[in-house]
């Protein structure tokens, strides 16, 4: 496909059946939502932990994972990693998509699962050890799961507790209260409370000035998330730089220099990459013809669209839909970042 200064994409049928089903799909919602409900995220459990140095702690759900650290302090590091995160009371860590880890304060000792324990709850509360809630999540990691993959391993609000964020406060006594004295429908509160948890945890840390480029960043960015908002709704548009810059009243030179600064990376890169991910996936989940998906996510040539597609996924269109989607190959470059 060759990138021009006004077109980086060719042109789609506009009449084709899935261009139109795409432009019938334009968004109802913003781009956060619309990527939660694709991957199905759903809170399951909360673990209210208290221990005493020194512990360790691991934590290998498939799904997300947050903790809120209510007294003391820890460090967590990821499976593989020599950077140690420290944390102390008031913090918030989202791993949101669930990489393994352990939490871990004191001297060395082996890890051990995560299990809820109030046990010595009393001789935290006094001051002496470490006192944390832990939630899990699950998701359906296939059509946008790439979009939560392409998040930092780890988001942290620090001191969140001491920056008047009423939900926090609010959500962690409603989860203490349902886990310490269930009642008919406690699991489904729990749920809901850290589906909450996961969005809000999110957006504040979107918001805030330690978040780091991504389409995330560059959804809530009140000048240019109209832009990648509609990217998203509808990828096989035919798309300019100066079409974007006119949805969000920039010249064209500031509202791409305000892109790459947001989103890291240049809006020609950021729709291909958008258009590709989307294709894998009709030809993941649909029957339709690669012809049918080359024109529907942008392409006028179909043997310029397998290029491309060859070029991000290390395998052709064909055979990455005879592909078992358990075996696809995971290439650093197949991730919207």
């Amino acid at each position: 496909m060759t990138e021009s200064p006004e077109s980086f994409a060719d042109r789609p049928d506009r009449d084709s059946p899935l261009a139109l089903a795409d432009s019938a799909a334009t968004h109802d919602g913003d781009l956060l939502s619309g990527m939660l409900r694709s991957v199905r995220l759903r809170g399951e459990q909360i673990f209210c932990c208290a221990e005493v140095a020194p512990f360790a702690i691991s934590s290998g759900h498939p799904g997300g994972t947050i903790h809120i650290l209510n007294e003391g302090r820890f460090d967590l590091q990821l499976d593989g990693q020599r950077e140690v995160h420290r944390y102390q009371r008031g913090d918030v860590v989202l791993l949101p998509a669930g990489a393994t880890h352990v939490v871990r304060y004191g001297r060395r000792v082996p890890p051990r699962p995560l299990v809820g324990t109030d046990t010595r709850d009393e001789i935290v509360q006094q001051g002496t050890g470490t006192r944390w809630l832990s939630g899990t999540f699950s998701f359906d990691d296939s059509r946008g799961g790439r979009l939560l993959h392409a998040l930092p391993p780890v988001i942290d609000l620090r001191a969140a507790q001491d920056q008047s964020l009423v939900w926090l406060d609010v959500s962690t006594q409603m989860l203490m209260q349902e886990k310490i004295a269930p009642s008919e429908g406690s699991a489904e509160m729990i749920s809901r409370i850290l589906d909450l948890l996961f969005i809000q945890v999110l957006r504040a840390w979107a918001a805030g000035p330690d978040a780091c480029a991504g389409w995330l960043t560059g959804a809530m960015d009140p000048v240019i998330g109209g832009a990648i908002t509609a990217v998203h709704a509808n990828p096989g548009h035919p798309w300019t730089v100066q079409r974007l810059a006119d949805k969000c009243y920039l010249s064209r030179s500031a509202f791409s220099e305000r892109f790459v600064r947001t989103v890291g990376q240049t809006p020609a890169a950021y729709i291909t990459q958008v258009r590709l991910d989307k294709a894998s996936d009709l030809l993941q989940y649909t029957t339709e013809t690669v012809s049918a998906i080359s024109s529907d996510v942008g392409y006028d040539s179909e043997a310029a669209f397998s290029r491309a597609f060859s070029k991000r996924y290390g395998m052709s269109p064909s055979k990455w839909r005879r592909h078992p989607v358990g075996e696809k190959i995971d290439r650093p470059g197949s991730r919207v970042e």
